[in-house]
């Protein structure tokens, strides 16, 4: 095993033993690839303390990165395992490899913690979250908003979007306390669902997902401002012209790549900035869009895409039809 900052292993000891409340019974498939080894080490130190039994994947020690496919060992390990950690740096169109673990998971009712991007600093702040209050946060919030048909988020940057929403399309928490019934992105925290329509301007001052997180980070000085009719994304503009065009080339892979497939409120308030990837970027109190699939097995949305991308935003005020649960991103519930 090789060595890691011991101020990793709080973090780390929350993974395992908090979120995820792995047994000594259990088995469980950590999979890492060479830039997430040293918080691999810290996951793979506090399975030892919990006595599971478990096997470590290194990405690259089985297939050429960027994959194309998820290594069929890996999908093997995972018809063995209740658990599973996903600690990995995302690189470019790796996104179906990722779909390819998921599916498992999904059909095996696997509790599986999503760390793509995971670094250091996150493990730092948003990992050492009190996730039960995180968790008591986010039922309060989706207690509100799952009774709600239309909601409002604007922010001094310039966004102002209304999301109607359906009964049909579940609201999902995902709070980082991690069971059968949905994997949970670590750091976790926040509550989301498939909207029925959204209409208006999204500024995001925050970060994209994906690979693109890494490639272009903090975009407040730089924000990309979308424009969505009719749940479409109808227009990017950055000054950024390279990430304007990538992100519009993501968007457009298939017919529903453009979609708004995704509505998410984050509830982790030991998240203080836009610190990485989609996941644990989102995670803190700020709104997100995620455009492409919607998560139909846990939605119920019933159309899908072979992509998904979240943007982020700052500052949020939101409103749940006329209750207003959030000024300049600060929770009023």
């Amino acid at each position: 095993m090789i060595s890691y900052d011991p101020e990793l292993a709080p973090g780390a000891h929350n993974a395992v033993f908090v979120c995820l409340k792995i047994q000594p019974s259990e088995k469980v498939t950590l999979i890492t690839d060479e830039a997430c080894r040293e918080i691999a080490a810290s996951l793979a130190a506090q399975l030892n303390d919990c006595g599971c039994a478990y096997r470590t994947f290194v990405l690259e020690e089985l297939t050429p990165r960027p994959m194309s496919d998820m290594p069929q060992a890996i999908l093997d390990d995972l018809g063995t395992s209740q658990v599973s950690i996903f600690a990995v740096r995302a690189q470019t169109n790796e996104l179906k490899t990722r779909m390819q673990m998921c599916d498992v998971v999904n059909r095996r009712k696997m509790r599986h913690a999503h760390m793509v991007n995971i670094e250091k600093k996150i493990m730092l702040e948003g990992m050492r979250a009190d996730f039960q209050k995180v968790d008591e946060l986010t039922l309060r919030v989706m207690n509100i908003v799952n009774r709600a048909s239309i909601i409002r988020a604007t922010t001094p940057a310039g966004t102002d979007v209304r999301a109607k929403l359906t009964p049909d399309y579940k609201w999902i928490k995902t709070s980082g306390i991690i069971s059968r019934d949905k994997w949970g992105n670590l750091p976790g925290g926040e509550t989301f669902t498939a909207p029925l329509e959204v209409n208006g301007t999204f500024v995001v001052d925050g970060v994209v997902g994906d690979y693109l997180c890494s490639k272009y980070g903090d975009l407040k000085e730089t924000p990309l401002t979308l424009k969505i009719k009719g749940n479409r994304l109808t227009e990017a503009r950055s000054n950024n012209k390279q990430l304007e065009e990538e992100f519009w080339q993501y968007t457009h892979r298939d017919s529903n790549s453009d979609r708004v497939g995704e509505f998410a409120i984050g509830t982790n308030l030991a998240l203080n900035r836009c610190g990485r990837q989609y996941p644990a970027g989102r995670k803190d109190p700020r709104r997100a869009h995620g455009f492409g699939d919607p998560y139909g097995a846990h939605t119920g949305a019933q159309w899908s895409s072979s992509t998904h991308i979240d943007v982020v935003g700052r500052q949020f005020d939101i409103w749940a039809d006329d209750c207003q649960i959030m000024n300049n991103g600060k929770f009023l519930v």
